[in-house]
């Protein structure tokens, strides 16, 4: 009698599927990292782009009040309250002039390329 005898295929299978949780719980985590680094590039994004609203208002404001544009970043920060993660960007403020507006250049230091 046959009817007890289980074929090869039905052996292999049940093995498979013995790994399933395991490939399914790979599978989450790896998705859940990459979701994780998508969110923390986006919120760089975020605050770079507020960085360089930040420092444009501050040397419009400064041009407004002062007459000058702000002679170097140091300027913005003492006088005007600027702040930023100095480890997470580099800011490249040149003054062309007392009345020419400076060349602001922002660099993300954490962008892995």
């Amino acid at each position: 009698m046959n009817r007890f005898n289980t074929s090869e295929k039905a052996n292999m299978l049940r093995k498979a599927v013995k790994f399933l949780p395991l490939i399914m719980g790979v599978i989450v985590i790896a998705v859940f990292l990459l979701g994780v680094n998508y969110v923390s590039e986006s919120s760089l994004e975020g605050q770079q782009e507020s960085l360089e609203k930040a420092i444009s208002r501050d040397v419009a404001q400064c041009y407004a009040v002062e007459g000058s544009y702000p002679p170097n970043l140091e300027y913005l920060v003492d006088h005007y309250g600027l702040t930023y993660n100095e480890e997470l960007f580099y800011v490249d403020y040149q003054s062309i002039g007392s009345n020419i507006y400076p060349d602001v250049t922002i660099i993300n230091l954490n962008k892995e390329e």
